[in-house]
C-alpha cells in the first residue's frame, strides 16, 4: 500500500517534470521565432515553430486528461532534442559573425531547459541534450573542441552523480516503506490480540469472524465460558495470581480445541470459542473437553469450595444459524447464565434448554457484570 502511494507520487512528479519541460520549450521556441532577423528565411524558423506547436499540443492534452499516466518523457525529450538540433543547424548557416558564440549560446540554452525540467531524469536529460551536443560539435569543426566538450561534459557528469544519489534515496525510501508496512501489519496483528493471554480480543474476533464463516462450511457453534467465582479468587489471591490463572486457563482452552476454531478472551474472565464446521455432538464433546482440561489444571481455589477446591469453568453453547452471530451469542449467554445459577462447573446447551420443560430465567447480555 505504501509502495503504491509512493509510485503514484513519483508518477505525479514525472508528470510535473514533463509539463515544466514542455512549458520551457514553448517559451524558448516562441522567443527565438519572433526575434527579429533580417537574414534568415522563414524555413530557418520552422523547427522552433514545430517545437512550440508540438509542446503546446501535448501540454494541452495533459491538462485536459490529468489522470493519464505518463510513460513518454524519454521519447518526448529525444524528439524535442532532435528538433532543437535541426533549429541550430538551420540557423547556423545564416550567422555571419560570432558563429562560435552562437553555437555556445545555443548549446547552453538547450542544456538549461534540460537542467531545469529534467534534473531528476538522467536518461531524458541525455536524450534531449545529445542531438544538440552532437550538432554543435560537428558545426564547430574542431575550433573550440575543448570548450564545447567541457560545456557538455560538466552538466552530464553532475547530473549523473545527482541521479545516482536519487537512486540511493529511492532504494532507501522503498526499504523504509516496506519496513513501515511490515510494522503496520505487525501492530495491526498485535492490536487484535489480548496482551495477557495471547488470545484474540473482540477486535480480533470481529476481524476473523467473517473470513472464518466464508472459509469453513457446515455448522458452527458459539461457546461462551466463564471462570467460576473469579472475583473471589482475585480478592483473596491477588491480581498477580489472577493473571497467572487466566494465562493457564486460556492455554488450556486453546489446547482443548482444534486449530481452526477461534478462541477469544471476550471479557475479564470470560472466553468465547467459535467452533467451526462441526456437528452438535462433536461441539458438545469439545466444550466438555475444555471444561475438563481446566479442572485438570488443579489451580487451587479454596474460595470456590461450593463447586470445587480448584478453578473451574461454566459454559453455555448455542448453534450459529446463518451469519447471525449476535443471536447465537445471546443464546450462548443465556445458557451460561443458567449454568451459573444451577451450580457452576457445568456445560449447558441452548438447544437442550429449548426442548426442556424447566423454567428459564432471562439473562442480560452483560459479561462484565454477571454474578460470578
Amino acid at each position: 500500500m505504501h509502495t503504491k502511494v509512493y509510485d503514484e507520487l513519483l508518477n505525479s512528479k514525472r508528470r510535473l517534470s514533463l509539463m515544466l519541460f514542455l512549458f520551457l520549450n514553448i517559451v524558448t521556441a516562441l522567443f527565438v521565432s519572433v526575434r527579429a532577423t533580417g537574414h534568415a528565411p522563414l524555413t530557418a524558423w520552422l523547427p522552433s515553430l514545430f517545437i512550440a506547436i508540438f509542446s503546446a499540443g501535448l501540454l494541452a492534452k495533459m491538462l485536459i486528461h490529468p489522470e493519464e499516466k505518463i510513460e513518454r518523457l524519454n521519447s518526448v525529450a529525444l524528439f524535442t532534442g532532435i528538433l532543437w538540433a535541426w533549429h541550430i543547424f538551420s540557423r547556423y548557416h545564416y550567422q555571419f559573425y560570432a558563429t562560435d558564440n552562437y553555437l555556445l549560446v545555443a548549446l547552453v540554452c538547450v542544456f538549461f531547459i534540460s537542467a531545469i525540467a529534467l534534473a531528476d531524469h538522467l536518461l531524458a536529460f541525455c536524450l534531449h541534450a545529445l542531438p544538440t551536443a552532437a550538432t554543435v560539435l560537428i558545426l564547430d569543426d574542431g575550433r573550440n573542441t575543448l570548450l564545447m566538450l567541457f560545456t557538455i561534459t560538466l552538466p552530464v557528469v553532475g547530473f549523473t552523480l545527482h541521479h545516482l544519489m536519487l537512486r540511493r534515496l529511492d532504494i532507501f525510501t522503498r526499504r523504509l516503506l516496506s519496513q513501515l508496512s511490515a510494522e503496520k501489519e505487525s501492530f495491526s496483528d498485535l492490536s487484535m490480540l489480548d496482551p495477557l493471554t495471547g488470545l484474540y480480543n473482540r477486535r480480533g474476533l470481529n476481524n476473523r469472524l467473517q473470513n472464518s464463516l466464508e472459509t469453513h462450511s457446515g455448522n458452527h457453534f458459539v461457546l461462551l465460558l466463564d471462570i467460576d467465582n473469579f472475583k473471589a479468587y482475585n480478592d483473596n489471591y491477588g491480581h498477580t495470581m489472577g493473571d497467572q490463572a487466566l494465562i493457564r486457563v486460556s492455554a488450556a482452552i486453546r489446547d482443548a480445541v482444534r486449530s481452526r476454531d477461534i478462541v477469544t478472551r471476550y471479557g475479564g474472565e470470560e472466553f468465547l470459542v467459535l467452533l467451526t464446521n462441526v456437528n452438535e455432538a462433536i461441539a458438545m464433546q469439545l466444550a466438555e473437553r475444555i471444561r475438563q482440561f481446566v479442572v485438570n489444571l488443579e489451580i487451587p481455589h479454596r474460595f470456590n469450595d461450593k463447586v470445587s477446591t480448584h478453578v473451574t469453568l461454566s459454559a453455555g453453547i448455542a448453534p450459529l444459524e446463518g451469519d447471525d452471530f449476535n443471536t447465537a451469542l445471546t443464546h450462548a449467554d443465556q445458557a451460561l447464565y443458567l449454568a451459573k445459577n444451577q451450580g457452576r462447573n457445568m456445560l449447558l446447551s441452548y438447544q437442550d434448554l429449548m426442548h426442556s420443560t424447566q423454567p428459564q430465567a432471562a439473562a442480560p447480555l452483560n459479561v462484565l457484570t454477571r454474578g460470578k
